[in-house]
């Protein structure tokens, strides 16, 4: 039984390994021009108001855009159990701070993070688009990062909210799984983004 000990920590240590490297990766900043910021969505309140989590996210966001790194933002998310559209909702929030209703692009279609990588494609597309800076949790980041690129999204840099919890240590870990399914196939990838006309 002793010998299974070790053999049993292995996959222990990789997931820990892992984990760890995707919030060093999430909390790293890169600060860079973009032609847009891309905003995840997350929870709404049910007094149809931003929770903790999403403001954090819209307000980094803010952040960036008003250091002039990017002229516009597309809010992406879905409608949650509460009702509400996270875009919509995402974007009153934006511009009731002060950004211009033109410079928020609305997807409102991103019920997911693949989702929300395929809209944004296509947005991009359409309104050629060459990088964008995405803004999102720590712990979240790696993986929208990726599925943006494999939508065919240039990531210039990223953001992440200042907000922790408890719960990020779950989200973590579910990160590990999340990651490690778009890298073998399980999860279902986003479709390329269509050529720049």
């Amino acid at each position: 039984m002793r010998y299974w000990k070790p053999i049993l920590l292995v996959p222990v240590a990789c997931f820990v390994l892992a984990a760890a490297a995707i919030a060093v990766a999430g909390l790293r900043d890169r600060l860079v021009p973009a032609d847009a910021i891309v905003v995840l969505g997350n929870t709404v309140n049910p007094d149809g108001q931003p929770s903790p989590r999403l403001r954090a996210r819209l307000d980094c966001a803010l952040t960036a855009y008003r250091l002039k790194l990017a002229p516009l933002l597309i809010v992406t998310g879905g409608v949650g159990k509460e009702g509400y559209d996270e875009a919509a909702v995402m974007a009153h929030y934006l511009v009731a701070h002060g950004v211009p209703a033109a410079a928020v692009l609305v997807d409102s279609a991103g019920n997911d993070t693949a989702a929300s990588a395929a809209n944004v494609a296509r947005i991009a597309g359409e309104r050629h688009l060459t990088s964008v800076l995405v803004a999102s949790q720590y712990f979240h980041l790696p993986r929208a990062s990726l599925a943006l690129t494999r939508a065919g999204v240039p990531v210039a840099g990223t953001v992440h909210a200042r907000y922790f919890e408890a719960r990020d240590l779950y989200s973590l870990a579910r990160e590990v799984i999340g990651i490690g399914a778009y890298f073998t196939g399980l999860k279902g990838q986003p479709p390329a983004a269509p050529a720049p006309r």
